[in-house]
């Protein structure tokens, strides 16, 4: 590999890290939008394997009630593994404007969600069948870009969980997403042992920047910190969509 490949996917995994260490979610989605810039929505999909299954495991085994929210989630998780599996096999297996120009759309809804604060109310009644419709969704939606969070954080945030509860939820949802992403990938000859390897190499900086996160995240005031991240995100999807026409 490149020394300037390898130095463009260990400044985004920092960052990714970061920002993740210091809101609790985010090192997919900035690690797609950061490393769109520079490759293939596909390549950059592959190098995420590794960081976001070991962090989003970490999230998930930190929570409370793992138990509990696995009986009140799975429907919801069986259904973005299901998502992302027939994504995989059903939409356009090219690396071309399609893939990117989706991606780009998702990082600026997400960013607009993040900046409005909108905020969803899931009444319990009806999770039998929302929570099964977001997963789907989620996962064509990961199958398409390689970012985990529409609609499910919306969902999941809309179920009133409490705040540590909400956090491991979020790291369940995202562990589900990564393992469909990487067996879609694998099925298609998309991670392969040396993107496997790559991978595990983006785990390094990703690590490092998540403790650092950690470390400053009650020493910043939070609300201004997640609304640059929300500007900065929305700033590098509406380049990902453009990108076809800035070329």
């Amino acid at each position: 590999m490149e020394t300037s490949f390898l130095l463009a996917v260990g400044a985004s995994f920092l960052v990714a890290g970061f920002v993740k260490g210091v809101v609790g979610l985010g090192l997919p989605t900035v690690a797609m939008g950061t490393l769109s810039l520079v490759m293939p929505p596909v390549q950059a999909a592959a190098l995420l394997i590794v960081p976001s299954m070991v962090t989003n495991v970490w999230q998930l085994a930190a929570g409370p009630g793992l138990r509990a929210l696995l009986r009140r989630l799975w429907p919801m998780l069986t259904a973005v593994m299901a998502g992302t599996l027939a994504g995989g096999a059903l939409l356009p297996k090219d690396s071309g404007t399609w893939a990117v120009v989706a991606l780009g759309v998702a990082l600026m809804l997400y960013a607009l969600a993040g900046l409005f604060s909108l905020q969803l109310r899931v009444p319990t009644r009806h999770e039998a069948w929302l929570g099964p419709m977001a997963g789907a969704a989620t996962g064509l939606v990961t199958a398409a870009t390689g970012v985990f969070v529409i609609p499910a954080v919306p969902y999941l945030q809309g179920l009133g969980l409490a705040r540590d509860a909400l956090v491991q939820a979020l790291g369940l949802a995202f562990t589900a997403s990564t393992v469909a992403l990487a067996t879609s990938l694998a099925l298609h000859g998309d991670f392969s042992l040396g993107a496997a390897g790559a991978s595990a190499y983006a785990l390094l900086p990703a690590l490092a920047g998540m403790l650092a996160g950690q470390w400053l995240r009650g020493r910043i005031a939070q609300p201004v910190f997640k609304r640059c991240f929300f500007i900065g995100l929305f700033a590098l999807g509406l380049h990902a969509a453009l990108k076809p026409w800035l070329a």
